[in-house]
């Protein structure tokens, strides 16, 4: 698989699993610029980058601007959400279980 190889959404975002492997499981994002805040409170820590575009999520009630390039942490059991994106937005997300 291609990381750079994606069709952008038309609303929404796209999910697909590149790597489970023992208590990691890896995924890519592709976001519009449609997305629907939808409140995300998992059971695994999550660690992710902005592969490319831009993105402000909310984490525990703090707005979070995140540029290409930038990582975030987000412990389990804390609220977030994706509150925007620029069509075309990329993501990569390693959920540690």
């Amino acid at each position: 698989m291609n990381l750079y190889e994606y069709l952008i959404p038309e609303s929404g975002e796209t999910f697909t699993t590149l790597l489970e492997h023992k208590n990691i499981k890896i995924n890519r994002i592709v976001s519009s610029s449609d997305v629907k805040p939808v409140e995300y409170i998992q059971d695994e820590d999550e660690w992710l980058v902005l592969v490319e575009g831009e993105a402000t999520l909310l984490v525990d009630n703090e707005e979070k601007m995140l540029t290409e390039g930038e990582t975030l942490f987000i412990p389990a059991k804390v609220p977030h959400k994706v509150l925007k994106t620029n069509a075309g937005t990329v993501w990569l997300t390693v959920h540690i279980f």
